[in-house]
């Protein structure tokens, strides 16, 4: 995981069909069975995806003592983009070409965990997309420079908490305007990524989410838990535990709001294009299990 990667309407009938079935859907693994199975949407096997293709970036902020990279994987099915971040030099050319053409049900049992979850993503905004019919709640990000963005789009994503005093935080995937966005509420937290190290503060970043899990109050999670299979015991364990769990979701948008009220609280929906690509303006997507239609 990268050290910064980088957040109602009523309903048609069709859309209340969809609503019915997601809301059966309980883990990540069953929510890929009743795609292949059909009964979210059209046949899998009858979509095929047009475009597939990475976006690589290197930055480092102004006035940021450490820069990051980033490198997400897209596929393009209609007029939908699914996306999942892999770590930087991960995926081959091969991989990425074999993709253009194929059914979304064969993706979805590719041997690479990033491919399914970017084909899942996909399908899933191309029947579902970010809109208020289907529980998403468009909140807007300012231009700006490359820090001011970020800035703006951590401050959407913790406006989704709302810890008691006292309470702390896991953040897991270290991003540093989230950290310092939660430092300017008073609210305590614990870094996690798997790459260790320390934050923009030097305060020690910790490399096991589960354990550190565990005397945390509430968790905020990247997407990108998704596309390296640690997700799914972090959503348990706030399940298990009745604590808040929020995500921010550049990987997987359109995948973690179909598992709001299963261990999940709520989701900053972030899809392409991200908001570091450019200067312009820029929009991300709330949703939020207690708020009626909240789950699409």
């Amino acid at each position: 995981m990268t050290a910064d990667t980088t957040e109602t309407s009523p309903m048609t009938a069709v859309g209340s069909a969809r609503a019915s079935s997601a809301a059966r859907v309980r883990t990540y693994d069953d929510l890929v069975a009743r795609v292949l199975a059909g009964e979210l949407g059209p046949d899998p096997r009858t979509r095929r995806i047009a475009v597939a293709f990475t976006t690589r970036q290197a930055v480092r902020h102004d006035g940021r003592a450490t820069g990051y990279r980033n490198e997400v994987l897209s596929l393009r099915l209609a007029g939908a983009v699914g996306s999942c971040a892999v770590e930087p030099g991960a995926l081959s050319d091969g991989a990425v070409a074999e993709c253009v053409g194929a059914d979304v049900a064969g993706l979805l049992d590719h041997p690479l965990l990033p491919v399914r979850v970017a084909a899942l993503d996909a399908y899933l905004m191309h029947i579902t997309p970010h809109t208020p019919e289907h529980g998403a709640r468009p909140v807007a990000l300012p231009a700006g420079t490359s820090l001011e963005k970020s800035r703006a789009r951590a401050r959407a994503v913790v406006a989704l908490l709302d810890p008691p005093p006292g309470a702390t935080v896991l953040v897991v995937g270290v991003v540093n305007s989230l950290l310092e966005a939660l430092r300017s509420r008073g609210i305590g937290y614990v870094p996690c990524d798997l790459k260790g190290g320390v934050t923009e503060w030097d305060e020690p970043v910790v490399t096991d989410a589960l354990a550190a899990a565990a005397r945390c109050d509430a968790l905020l999670v990247s997407g990108m838990t998704l596309g390296n299979g640690t997700f799914e015991p972090l959503r348990e364990h706030a399940l298990r535990h009745g604590k808040p769990l929020a995500l921010f979701a550049q990987t997987g948008s359109a995948v973690l709001p179909r598992l709001l009220g299963c261990g999940v609280s709520a989701v900053c929906a972030e899809p392409y294009p991200f908001f570091w690509l450019d200067g312009g303006p820029g929009t991300v997507h709330h949703y939020r299990a207690d708020r009626p239609g909240g789950a699409p």
